[in-house]
């Protein structure tokens, strides 16, 4: 790619130690290359008739052309504003059908050219797929019929997916329902161009208390809501299968359209005024109607008003209705769930929640089915006298879930799973759905028995299972374990309980995860239905284990270690650099902490948030090196962070010295995100590394006041820990080299890209051997092809001339 010298500026700032740079993009050395460029494999959707699979196509990267787009970022949005839909989103390129039963692949006829798609969404009845397809213009409406592999398109470039996915099938599969840009919108202000009228005041109340989370993209100043009402505004047409269109509902700003299982009734929710400059859309006042499937009003049903002050905690909620949805397994049957406690976790309160259901046509006040001693965490519909309903408490990390008759108003639950649910070990499995005749889904029972499939995990290691549970007696059968211990299978679902017949998929190391179909009633062979091959087959002699080794305090810890394939394990004779790669994650005891999650038979798959690139430059990787912080008891996990975090280093690096295969002088450290912050902090405050790379981080929790990842208390609280957390606090005493990486426009709450900038220039300031490295155009994952191979260069320069010097 030819790059024109006076961009350069606009799409790089690289910072050295020694001097200020401009570069053009490079790229890493053959080794890291050959892995960098794969071909991604298609992703699998198969219908329920187990009759056909739809796969679909998408590049392995993106590139700076696609993030280079005229966007607003508005309201938590970040929008295309050429074509009306986010500028974040990633598209497939290509769809093909096959049936199950054949190897041959159908290329699907008709297609865009320079296809953009996304948004797939299977019809009731499963014979067609509708999609949008993003034009230079705009977004188009375009359906699949399955059967003949054909493509047509419903519409011209006029839908409105500014607010997501703007297709929702009717459910006589004949008529989509789509978000439309209105005919008569007005033009979008230029913010460059207008002048401001006045200054921007915001104004806190007395007394009112509103602790909000740092968030991206806010609505700034009245151009800004002008600007936004307009990008969300549609209006609502019904489409047929041959394009012809009818006006349904005039312009709102349109959030959701969902229709009841049996298609009577369509629930529509709009945002509605006043907006906020404090938090993003998800907060703003919202309308809930329930309409016919003419359009005609029935009720209105929920009317949530502006929600900038929120109680404190993880667990704190709005009053009012909220997680309204239909229920599955009824015609035409709402549910939703009320605070008992107004939402705020610090008050006492014998329930928390409370669980009402509401028939259409909504004449009849609400019924409560259940009471909640904790916070609603979800439901899964049976039929009119079995559900399962869970609740769950973050200080304590508890869920439960309970069997209830949905029948019986403010029936007493029967509890069926109480436990923390960090611990893996212990977890029960999630039950089995299945399509019911309305098309949604819903527990498979058969003759008062549900299903159960669990990932089974366990001190031995990892073999997953499917049991029956028996609805009268409460007691589990088991019906299957994965046996493997060379191979990973993960259970994706059950087919046909009576015939036997489970989706799985399986890997190796070596072997790229494939489906199949496995029969747990007889001894038949597997049923391969999918065949990708491996794209990394020069990793395929690289050593890999889960090793599990303890922190000085008997902590159970563990990660994936890769050693080069030419490495000799018996003579150990050469002395290796290490590079780990961690996140860390808190939690409030010890067991569950010390649990293994990893499985060493998991296809070695490298990608750019991870270490395992350079196995193939010789280096030796931990990857996903466990990092846990506990605060058992009263003692929240963060009053010890520092010294856990270096003793979770030290650990690791004893465990992989005592093995034989490195030379500790020479470790290196990385993370994402808050790995990026954990890499920071143990560059500050150890000398355990030689270098460090950190990427998208955040690194002055001053910055976010109040709460940042796991931590509730606000700053003004606990300012000793908001401070030690904090590298950019401690600036002074880094000395170790350290890589600073960031998207230009990260776009995740709390990891601003002047986190990195600020830091950097304390380091810098302070003479810490530090590089910066500013991705253009990227937000908090990085995605363009010309930033991940330069990136891979960068780390790679930076490991060499460190590790290996």
């Amino acid at each position: 790619m030819r790059i024109l010298k006076t961009t350069l500026l606009s799409l790089f700032l690289i910072t050295s130690m020694y001097a200020q740079e401009n570069i053009t993009y490079q790229k890493p050395s053959p080794e890291i290359l050959q892995l960098a460029e794969f071909e991604r494999a298609p992703s699998v959707t198969i219908d329920d008739k187990m009759e056909y699979m739809l796969l679909s196509y998408r590049s392995t990267y993106k590139t700076l052309q696609d993030l280079n787009l005229e966007e607003m970022r508005l309201g938590g949005l970040r929008i295309d504003i050429n074509t009306n839909i986010s500028s974040t989103i990633t598209y497939i390129n290509n769809l093909k059908v096959r049936k199950v039963k054949d190897r041959d692949e159908i290329q699907v006829k008709g297609l865009p050219e320079n296809a953009r798609i996304t948004y797939l969404t299977w019809s009731p009845d499963q014979s067609k797929i509708a999609f949008t397809n993003t034009a230079s213009t705009g977004v188009e409406l375009w359906i699949v019929d399955i059967k003949s592999a054909q493509a047509i398109q419903l519409s011209d470039a006029v839908l409105n997916a500014n607010l997501g996915n703007p297709i929702t099938w009717f459910k006589d599969s004949q008529h989509i329902l789509a978000n439309v840009i209105p005919a008569n919108r007005p033009a979008l202000i230029d913010t460059k161009k207008q002048l401001p009228n006045g200054p921007i005041v915001s104004v806190g109340e007395e007394g009112v208390v509103s602790q909000n989370r740092t968030y991206q993209d806010l609505l700034k100043n009245k151009t800004d809501e002008a600007n936004f009402e307009t990008l969300v505004t549609s209006e609502l047409y019904s489409f047929d299968l041959k394009g012809n269109k009818t006006l349904f509902k005039k312009a709102a700003m349109y959030a959701s359209e969902t229709f009841s299982p049996d298609g009577e009734y369509l629930m529509i929710t709009t945002l509605q005024k006043p907006f906020s400059y404090l938090v993003p859309l998800s907060r703003f006042p919202m309308l809930t109607n329930v309409y016919d499937n003419k359009g005609n009003l029935v009720k209105e049903v929920n009317n949530i008003a502006l929600n900038e002050i929120m109680p404190k905690g993880f667990m704190a909620v709005r009053e009012g209705k909220r997680n309204m949805a239909w229920r599955a397994d009824l015609p035409a049957s709402l549910y939703f769930t009320e605070a008992l406690d107004g939402g705020d976790p610090a008050r006492e309160a014998e329930y928390r929640d409370e669980v009402y259901t509401w028939d259409a046509p909504f004449n009849n006040k609400p019924k409560p089915i259940v009471k909640l001693t904790q916070r609603f965490g979800g439901v899964i519909w049976g039929n009119n006298d079995i559900a399962i309903i869970k609740d769950q408490w973050y200080d304590t990390r508890n869920i439960r879930s309970f069997l209830i008759n949905p029948s019986k108003f403010n029936g007493t639950p029967t509890k069926i799973e109480d436990r923390n649910f960090q611990d893996v070990y212990s977890d029960p499995g999630n039950f089995e759905t299945k399509r019911n005749d309305y098309g949604r889904y819903v527990l498979a029972i058969d003759n008062n028995k549900m299903y159960l499939i669990g990932d089974g995990y366990s001190e031995k290691g990892q073999f997953p299972f499917i049991d029956e549970f028996d609805v009268r007696t409460l007691k589990t059968k088991r019906l299957y374990q994965s046996a493997y211990i060379d191979k990973k299978e993960t259970i994706q679902s059950i087919e046909d309980i009576k015939k036997g017949i489970v989706l799985v998929s399986i890997q190796s190391p070596t072997e790229y995860p494939n489906y199949y179909f496995r029969n747990i009633k007889s001894k038949k062979g597997l049923q391969q239905i999918t065949f990708n091959k491996n794209p990394f087959e020069s990793l395929n002699g690289v050593y890999k284990e889960v090793i599990k080794y303890k922190r000085e305090d008997g902590l159970e810890l563990s990660g994936t270690l890769y050693l080069p394939a030419d490495y000799n394990r018996k003579t150990k004779t050469e002395k290796l650099p290490l590079l780990i790669w961690a996140y860390p994650t808190e939690y409030k005891d010890k067991n569950s902490a010390g649990q293994v999650t990893s499985n060493p038979n998991e296809f070695t798959f490298p990608y750019y948030g991870s270490f395992v690139y350079w196995v193939a430059k010789g280096y030796a990787v931990l990857d996903d090196a466990a990092f846990p912080i506990v605060g058992e008891g009263e003692e929240e996990p963060n009053d010890t962070y520092i010294t856990q975090l270096v003793a979770n280093g030290r650990a690791a690096i004893d465990a992989v010295d005592a093995l034989g295969y490195i030379d500790r002088t020479k470790v290196g450290v990385g993370g994402h995100s808050y790995g990026a912050f954990m890499t920071a902090n143990l560059l500050t405050h150890s000398d355990l590394f030689k270098v460090g790379i950190a990427r998208s981080g955040a690194y002055n929790r001053t910055l976010t006041p109040f709460g940042f990842q796991t931590e509730q208390r606000n700053y003004w609280e606990v300012p000793d820990v908001y401070n030690t957390m904090s590298p950019f606090m401690n600036a002074d005493k880094m000395k170790t080299p350290m890589l600073l990486v960031h998207g230009e426009a990260d776009n995740n709450p709390g990891t601003f890209t002047l986190q990195t900038e600020r830091y950097f220039q304390a380091l810098k300031g302070l003479g810490a051997p530090v590089r910066m490295v500013i991705l253009s155009k990227e937000s908090h994952g990085y995605v363009a092809k010309e930033n991940i191979l330069h990136l891979l260069w960068e780390q790679e320069q930076f490991l060499d001339k460190y590790l290996k010097e």
